[in-house]
């Protein structure tokens, strides 16, 4: 346990010691709201109920982008990757569309899915998919193309249909892929929401919206808080679904 608590906590210990010297030591009193140190975005963001209270509000927005993001992301790229695994002729034809949605500069379609599909939920939940939809394609793929040969060849012995073979062979040998991708995609599609909250304004205002406020406000404070609480809501979801993943690994 203690090897689990100690590195984290003294990374964490000597960030905040970083931050503190770089705030009251090397920024100059006039250039300190660029940077004020953790006590006061601690007073004056997070623990000011005036504050925090709409940010939280605001988190929440962004939390169910993210949910719904995510569960697009995994219907669509567990559908692709069994598609992909069906064959190498599918595999061909659909691998390098995969990578495009991967390689291409997200900001620069921004524009363009505004244009397509206005800009309110819709749009930002189309950015959370399209940033997190390729590690559920590519480790679900290489789970079901993983599968040993033996196995098959018993499935086949026995008689079973593709839908058979597909349900009680390839998804439970896939699965520990599968939900690294998950793992990583919940991640992704955190980033996306706010990505979306960011350009895509109508509607609720989520954490990125709120982002963006503060930063034309220079309001230093608030904006480190919301990155804060940001952050913590990313780490939470990642933690979540390390747990299931080690839950899926110890019961194989």
């Amino acid at each position: 346990m203690l090897r689990m608590v100690v590195p984290p906590a003294v990374s964490l210990a000597v960030a905040i010691g970083l931050w503190y010297l770089v705030s009251m030591v090397i920024l100059s009193p006039q250039r300190r709201f660029l940077l004020p140190p953790p006590h006061e975005v601690l007073t004056n963001s997070l623990l000011d109920k005036a504050h925090v209270n709409p940010m939280l509000d605001a988190l929440w927005v962004t939390a169910k982008v993210s949910l719904v993001g995510f569960v697009f992301a995994a219907l669509i790229g567990v559908a692709v990757g069994v598609l992909m695994s069906r064959g190498s002729l599918m595999e061909r034809a659909i691998y390098p569309w995969a990578v495009v949605l991967q390689v291409i500069p997200v900001l620069a379609i921004v524009p363009l899915i505004g244009l397509w599909f206005g800009y309110g939920m819709v749009a930002r939940t189309i950015v959370c998919v399209i940033i997190a939809i390729f590690p559920i394609i590519a480790n679900t793929h290489f789970g079901l193309t993983s599968v040993d040969r033996g196995m098959h060849e018993l499935f086949t012995l026995s008689k079973a249909s593709r839908i058979q073979r597909l349900t009680k062979l390839e998804f439970p040998a896939a699965l520990p892929a599968m939900m690294t991708g998950f793992r990583t995609a919940s991640g992704l599609v955190v980033v996306g929401a706010i990505i979306g909250d960011m350009f895509f304004a109508k509607g609720e205002p989520g954490i990125g919206t709120l982002l963006d406020v503060y930063r034309a406000r220079l309001q230093s404070d608030d904006l480190i808080g919301a990155i804060v609480l940001a952050s913590l809501f990313g780490i939470a979801v990642f933690a979540v679904f390390s747990v299931l993943n080690s839950v899926v690994a110890r019961r194989r």
